[in-house]
């Protein structure tokens, strides 16, 4: 089955060549290699890079389509991207997770304007993306693969960077309101602009909802589990002369929420008593220096992030027990880039990165059944330092490659070392780009996970992933159309997992593989079309477990989006969303073996916007418009049929 769908793709891909007019599909406009397709982004080398030269699986939301879409938040903004799965724990403010490539929601990096975001005080390490708006966004952009080479930690199977718009031209404000379904409602101020040398973007918003029950009405559940989030974010930006500029990042979120429990059988997991709340801010300095007449490019900065996160129930009213847990974690983070344009096809990278990590936390049940049930983390820390060097080079204007290694050595457990490797080739007679990327990641320990006094283990090593990708592109019309399709594999190695004694050691395996298909069109001004599928193998290689050579959790094998976005006339737009998701198996403790298969599903979500005036926008959007009963996670409720509106005025 599987080679049939391999085989279905691949002709799909090649019947445009066949039978479609090759003249005028992509001109090159320069004998230095610039091309009218100029979709610059920066996280797959750290430097501007034009996306036609890349061998890297990148894909990039960019502001036009964050603001048609309208998204609740980050997360719901880049669940149609290809390559990617996701999960939600209940509502709208639960833990979101994301998995690229069938890797685990730990494996991918998120990074904020140069912050990388993945919580030090958490078990895992991963990024909980509820609480990250949308708000001056500018782009997101997603990089597909082991990316450790650049990246250091966590970045085992790709990269999700989120880039804030900074202020240009005059000072404008704007203020939006929005209400909809479940009593949501939400303010935002922002404001971004330009005073001679002086720059700025800034943007506070608050959201608050009742909210609808965390575990799922199919149960029975029915007690709301409403949030609140708070989030500012600003960027001061300082242009001290041509040649030295400099940034100042702030950023930060306060959450309330409610939750449900999530063990038992699901019809008993309603808890008014649960709640959640986090604070996290993070603070970064930086700056940009050009000397040698732009030959040498220096890009240095610092920051600290901190992730404070509360827990707490109380049912003793009905079954006499009562928990607690505290987590607070900080990092700092210093790093210096510098890139050498010393030749002309010819660009060299290399830099350096220190970081100092720090956690406690503090957990009590009651009552204690098992010494699991309270444990206490006092402050531990461990620093690390990287180094890191690229090469990014062309042949011509036909062949272009990246290759980089690093080392990073952790004061606690030792050093990794990965490297990359990423070359394109072009056949401009026909605009087909072929591509292959080849590279290593790792993930060091968590805090937690070395220092638990229940679960932890010093002696832990750094879990290590392999991977590889190839794949074509295919150009039409001046790329106004395009195709494209990759094959991935990685192998994950050493992954944390337990001994008989609940003690974290490095005993578990995994393999993942598949397809990608992705195509863009955009043949009339005002119009634009994407759509992707993705098939994903996903296989837990761990011996003498139960779940040996089984599905990895919550990973979909099917998945397939469609994006439809027309603006008339710069003055309205409508776009739907079209999202499946196949089966794909969970756990369900209540059984035994705990394995279920989750149902398949469609998702479609409509947005559209009018501008009344110039300085007055309606808005609106529609989620889940077949009010279909779904559940991303066993046991967790979803939102049904919801309607949202609002207006936005720009002051200038």
């Amino acid at each position: 089955m599987v080679k049939t769908k391999y085989i279905f793709f691949f002709a799909v891909l090649l019947f445009p060549v066949m039978f479609f007019p090759q003249q005028d599909i992509i001109q090159k406009t320069d004998s230095a290699g610039y091309y009218k397709l100029n979709d610059v982004v920066i996280t797959a080398t750290r430097t501007p890079s034009n996306t036609l030269e890349l061998a890297n699986s990148i894909s990039v939301i960019d502001s036009a389509e964050i603001v048609n879409k309208n998204s609740f938040n980050t997360f719901d903004a880049i669940k149609n991207e290809y390559g990617i799965s996701f999960t939600q724990q209940g509502g709208k403010a639960s833990v979101s997770n994301i998995y690229i490539r069938g890797g685990s929601p730990s494996q991918s990096l998120v990074i904020i304007d140069g912050v990388e975001v993945n919580m030090p005080n958490d078990p895992s390490n991963f990024y909980n993306f509820f609480s990250l708006p949308l708000d001056n966004t500018s782009r997101v952009e997603i990089l597909r693969g082991p990316q450790s080479t650049l990246y250091g930690s966590d970045a085992l199977t790709g990269v999700v960077n989120i880039i804030t718009l900074k202020g240009q031209g005059k000072p404008s404000f704007n203020i939006g309101l929005e209400g909809g379904s479940y009593n949501t409602y939400k303010g935002t101020i922002t404001s971004l602009g330009a005073i001679d040398k002086f720059n700025y973007s800034a943007s506070f918003s608050r959201t608050k909802s009742d909210g609808y029950s965390a575990a799922s009405t199919k149960y029975g559940n029915i007690e709301k589990d409403g949030y609140q989030l708070d989030n500012f974010n600003t960027i001061l930006g300082y242009n001290l002369s041509e040649s030295f500029d400099a940034d100042l990042v702030i950023r930060y979120n306060y959450s309330s929420t409610q939750l449900d429990q999530s063990f038992g059988l699901p019809e008993y997991w309603d808890d008014p008593t649960y709640s959640f709340n986090q604070e996290e801010y993070f603070i970064r300095a930086q700056g940009n220096l050009n000397l040698l007449d732009k030959k040498w490019n220096q890009k240095f900065g610092a920051y600290v992030l901190r992730n404070i996160r509360n827990y707490s129930y109380d049912t003793s009213s009905a079954s006499s027990t009562y928990s607690w847990s505290h987590y607070d974690g900080k990092k700092y983070k210093a790093d210096w880039q510098n890139d050498f344009y010393f030749f002309e096809d010819n660009l060299i990278t290399a830099g350096t990165e220190f970081e100092y990590e720090e956690t406690t936390s503090e957990y009590y049940s009651f009552p204690v059944y098992f010494p699991s049930d309270s444990s206490k983390i006092p402050l531990k820390n461990y620093n690390n330092i990287g180094l890191f060097t690229q090469d990014q080079f062309k042949v011509g204007n036909y062949f272009f490659g990246t290759i980089g290694i690093r080392y990073d050595y952790y004061n606690q457990f030792g050093s990794a070392f990965t490297y990359r490797l990423a070359p394109a080739y072009i056949f401009w007679p026909t605009r087909t780009k072929i591509k292959t990327t080849i590279g290593t990641g790792f993930k060091a320990p968590s805090l937690f996970n070395l220092n638990d006094p229940n679960y932890g283990n010093p002696d832990l090593n750094p879990e290590k992933s392999f991977g590889w990708d190839v794949g074509v592109e295919q150009y039409f019309w001046n790329a106004k159309f395009s195709i494209g399709v990759n094959y991935f594999y990685n192998k994950f190695s050493d992954m944390f997992g337990s001994d008989t004694s609940y003690k974290t050691i490095n005993i578990n395996k995994a393999e993942t593989n598949g397809v990608e298909v992705f195509a863009s069109a955009n043949f009339m001004d005002g119009l634009l079309i994407k759509a992707n599928y993705t098939y994903l193998n996903t296989r837990d290689k761990s011996e003498n477990t139960p779940n040996y050579n089984q599905k990895l959790f919550r990973r979909p094998e099917n998945k397939a989006g469609i994006y439809v976005s027309y603006t008339w006339n710069n003055i309205a737009n409508i776009n739907i969303d079209i999202i499946y998701v196949g089966k794909r198996d969970d756990l369900d403790f209540a059984t035994f073996p705990p394995r279920i298969v989750m149902p398949d599903y469609f998702l479609i979500n409509l947005a559209a916007y009018y501008d009344l005036f110039s300085f007055l926008r309606l808005q609106g959007r529609i989620e889940n418009l077949l009010d279909k009963q779904y559940e991303e996670i066993y046991g967790y409720g979803t939102a049904g049929f919801s309607v949202y509106g609002g207006i936005s005025l720009r002051v200038e």
